[in-house]
């Protein structure tokens, strides 16, 4: 049975605008990119008022990447049978709540569980905000509108993170998930308020959502998210000692570095979105083109600041031009399992940021030196090209047969100026 809320905003959905339910989404996407980046930068407060190590305390990180990982294909799967906008407001109450656990907290272990609880709903909120976001608009302009959703993740690296990592530094390192919990309360309220309420598909269900695990495109997609990504997270991971050791910057110097970083992540997201309008698959080539290309000049020139400096925000741009895109092709390659697909988009990011900061360090053990993972970074964004491109040629092989079989079909046509 529907709510009276739920009925009101069925009935208003032609008079809500459909800017207003994109940008409700995207508070989601604000508060899941705050909490999710600026503990990397309160680790060593967390550390000291847990009474733990810096690197224990790092684990708190990956908790929450094991959560998104986890979660995106479990709670997708289970949520198949409920309306988009109920399993929105389900996954964010998810979130809230797991954000402000995490506050009371007493200890390293119990934190390490709010934190992954933290992040189960990560990527089936993505997923779910994706499909919601694409299916306001005409079917042209679906990935500028997946790109909008995003938008609040690259934000979230420009304003949340900085300011909400200002505030665990001055005033406690527990606020920051106070801040976070408030957000995602924020969210709720919009999501219920602009985000028009449509029933479930009445063939949903699980079985169905799982569906999208039998498609070799949904796998090839999700491989050129691990791989190629993970070219990029080889380089952001180690970002700051790169700058400060190779390039020469000052420590003072950093925030403007993440600061640029974020406004690349910004751009980028808008530029992908616009990119994928015109092709897909076109804006997948481009941009794993391009993450290959930013990524071998930048090892060429990280010695110089200014250059460097220049290369950051590049990076940022080509890293999140490549989001919008995959995230539609995900929901193209399984049309009957898209929320299930653009769920695990997100799983496959976390994975690429474990693989790429996996093997810069590895390159750095090795005494490489902190410009090597760069090296690393542009072979796996090659990869990811490689993967793209097999992924195209097999669906053009794939349509052949059925355009073969339709031009077989029509009458023969004369050939002007044949007898």
């Amino acid at each position: 049975m529907l709510s009276k809320d739920d009925h009101a905003s069925a009935q208003n959905h032609a008079r809500v605008p459909i800017a207003a339910a994109i940008i409700a989404l995207a508070a989601g996407g604000f508060g899941i990119g705050t909490t999710e980046f600026a503990i990397m930068g309160l680790l060593q407060n967390v550390a000291e008022g847990l009474q733990i190590s810096i690197p224990q305390s790092g684990q708190l990180i990956s908790a929450y990447a094991l959560g998104v990982v986890v979660g995106a294909p479990v709670l997708a799967a289970l949520g198949a049978r409920l309306p988009h906008k109920h399993m929105a407001l389900g996954l964010m109450a998810l979130f809230t709540v797991g954000n402000l656990s995490s506050v009371l907290a007493p200890d390293f272990g119990s934190m390490l569980a709010t934190r992954f609880i933290s992040g189960l709903p990560h990527g089936a909120y993505f997923g779910v905000a994706a499909v919601i976001a694409a299916s306001l608009v005409a079917p042209s302009k679906r990935p500028r509108a997946v790109a909008a959703v995003m938008l609040g993740l690259a934000v979230a690296n420009v304003v949340g993170v900085p300011l909400v990592t200002w505030l665990g530094q001055n005033y406690g390192w527990r606020l920051m998930f106070v801040a976070v919990g408030v957000i995602g309360a924020i969210t709720l309220l919009l999501i219920q308020r602009f985000v028009p309420f449509r029933p479930a598909h009445a063939e949903a269900s699980m079985r169905r959502e799982l569906r999208a695990l039998k498609r070799i495109q949904v796998w090839l997609a999700l491989l050129i998210g691990v791989v190629g990504f993970g070219g990029f997270f080889a380089v952001y991971s180690y970002i700051s000692p790169t700058m400060t050791d190779v390039a020469g910057l000052p420590e003072s110097a950093l925030p403007l570095v993440v600061g640029l970083y974020g406004l690349g992540m910004v751009a980028g997201n808008i530029l992908g979105g616009r990119l994928a309008e015109r092709s897909v698959m076109g804006s997948i080539y481009q941009v794993m083109t391009a993450i290959v290309c930013v990524l071998a000049i930048f090892w060429v020139v990280a010695d110089f600041a200014v250059l460097a400096v220049a290369m950051v925000f590049l990076i940022g741009v080509a890293g999140s031009s490549l989001i919008p895109g995959l995230q539609t092709r995900l929901m193209d390659a399984s049309p009957d399992a898209q929320t299930l697909a653009a769920s695990l988009n997100h799983s496959a990011l976390n994975m690429a940021n474990a693989l790429g900061a996996f093997l810069g360090g590895a390159v750095i053990s090795a005494g490489w030196g902190y410009k090597a993972p760069a090296l690393v970074g542009a072979g796996l964004a090659v990869l990811g090209l490689a993967v793209a491109v097999i992924s195209g040629l097999l669906e053009r092989k794939a349509k052949a047969p059925a355009r073969s079989g339709t031009d077989a079909a029509l009458p023969d046509r004369k050939v002007p100026g044949s007898r």
